[in-house]
């Protein structure tokens, strides 16, 4: 899938790299400029430090002076436009036009391409590069946002839903909710776990401590060996739901251990 991030008449050189580090956290990397502010813009310092890292999105990045250009080989337009107009696009919110884009609107697309490649090219074999929908997200200026003749370009403005009493969203993070909603569309990222996988203790490991447990609790009078009940197996019930670790199983012996010497000393 295609996908193109537009930035138009970008007038602050910090939005471009933030926009660029927001591209590079959801996988995307095809980031065109039309007119900037900056014609040095992707090169900027403070573009570069808020790129924080994503210099590859930045060296890949284009700079254009049409919309045409910037448009090139995409298929589907989407405009990012809060402000209410009389005429143009329907506006809808991002999730739930990415549904429906996938279920019913790329695929016709991208059968059309191909069905048109075929007739050029009848010995082609399999869907090439005209076949590919392409998908163009684009913003407008920070004061002024999309212009109306941009607007009425697209297939659809995209609307982020936020407080009604207080709507504005900075281009950088408008990007990221965007980039985020469309990589959800398409599959989304697996979660990184943020700590290793923790290991178990076997049922050995749960035995052995809880034998010492039992020895500790009767060291300090809380078990009457000779009237037991069901002390000792709820504490294993216990236990079980809380799957221990071995480390785990470590202190809670050390524990036991304490329980006894303390109650050794206290005789």
């Amino acid at each position: 899938m295609k996908t193109r991030f537009i930035l138009i008449n970008t007038s602050h050189a910090g939005n471009v790299g933030a926009a660029a580090r927001a591209m590079k956290t959801m996988g995307f990397d095809d980031l065109v400029l039309v007119a900037p502010r900056w014609a040095n813009v992707l090169r900027r310092e403070e573009t570069i430090q808020r790129a924080s890292g994503a210099l590859d999105v930045l060296n890949n990045a284009r700079i254009v002076a049409t919309l045409d250009e910037a448009l090139d080989g995409m298929s589907h337009l989407c405009a990012t436009a809060m402000t209410p107009r009389d005429f143009g696009p329907p506006t809808v919110a991002p999730r739930a036009h990415f549904e429906s884009l996938l279920k019913n609107e790329l695929p016709a697309l991208a059968g059309q391409a191909l069905e048109a490649e075929n007739t050029e090219n009848p010995k082609a074999e399999g869907a090439g590069p005209a076949a590919q929908a392409g998908v163009a997200f684009l913003f407008g200026s920070e004061r002024f946002g999309m212009a109306n003749e941009d607007v009425y370009r697209c297939h659809v403005a995209l609307s982020i839903p936020t407080n009604p009493g207080f709507g504005s969203l900075n281009l950088g993070a408008a990007i990221q909710v965007i980039a985020y909603e469309w990589r959800q569309a398409l599959g989304g990222f697996a979660v990184q776990d943020a700590t290793p996988p923790r290991a178990l203790a076997d049922a050995a490991q749960v035995a052995g401590m809880l034998g010492h447990w039992e020895q500790a609790l009767a060291a300090i009078g809380f078990l009457d060996p000779a009237a037991p009940k069901k002390l000792m197996p709820r504490l294993n019930q216990l236990f079980n739901r809380a799957q221990l670790s071995p480390e785990e199983i470590h202190i809670l012996r050390g524990v036991a251990k304490a329980m006894i010497e303390t109650a050794q000393a206290s005789r």
